[in-house]
């Protein structure tokens, strides 16, 4: 897998356009206030860092995590090229199971999981992020899954898509299952002919 994104990082931003209305759904999903810290788990070339920035504002802080090295250094590059304005945005180079959290901040407010689907695979990556957070933080994960049998072009969207991206389709029938049973409270909503799902939900 560490290879197939290695090679998707030169296209990756021009191939996830199409979905940008997903991902300013789920951003604001997150309810984020000026202030605020978030992550964003799996965070690829950084294409979430600018509205979470802009949500939580100057006074707030985005952290991103991702584990190929190719996605997190043209992440890296966007926040290079905004110079001292994103200064409280930055990204982790690690697997989401083995984020370290600096003693002298306080636990993270919100955590976004946008097309993370081997990260929510992993109860260690989903574990670890929750430990991070503070009693009540949001989160909010959107991705492929399974439409109902009878939908076949949707299934046929989510299959082509999986294969170009995850190193396992296995639980794609409810890919949040792992993290939901980890919050206090959630709701789920499906889009796009139920072949993408939106989680909303409170640690």
């Amino acid at each position: 897998m560490q290879s197939l994104y290695r090679w998707r990082a030169p296209v990756y931003d021009l191939e996830l356009a199409a979905f940008e209305p997903l991902r300013r759904l789920a951003i604001d999903s997150l309810g984020l206030q000026p202030g605020q810290c978030v992550l964003d788990l799996g965070c690829g070339t950084g294409l979430s860092l600018g509205l979470l920035r802009q949500a939580v504002g100057p006074q707030g802080r985005v952290t991103g995590v991702e584990q190929c090295p190719a996605m997190a250094e043209r992440a890296r590059a966007k926040i290079q090229a905004h110079g001292k304005a994103w200064r409280n945005t930055e990204v982790l180079l690690t697997p989401a199971a083995q984020v370290e959290w600096p003693a002298d901040l306080p636990p993270a407010d919100a955590a976004l999981f946008h097309f993370t689907h081997d990260v929510l695979q992993s109860p260690a990556a989903l574990d670890r992020t929750l430990a991070v957070l503070r009693p009540g933080a949001q989160v909010v994960a959107l991705g492929l899954c399974w439409a109902p049998p009878w939908q076949w072009a949707s299934n046929a969207f989510v299959l082509g898509a999986a294969l170009h991206s995850m190193s396992s389709l296995d639980d794609l029938a409810c890919p949040w299952r792992g993290l939901a049973a980890r919050l206090q409270q959630h709701r789920i909503s499906r889009h796009w002919m139920d072949s993408i799902y939106l989680l909303q939900g409170q640690v």
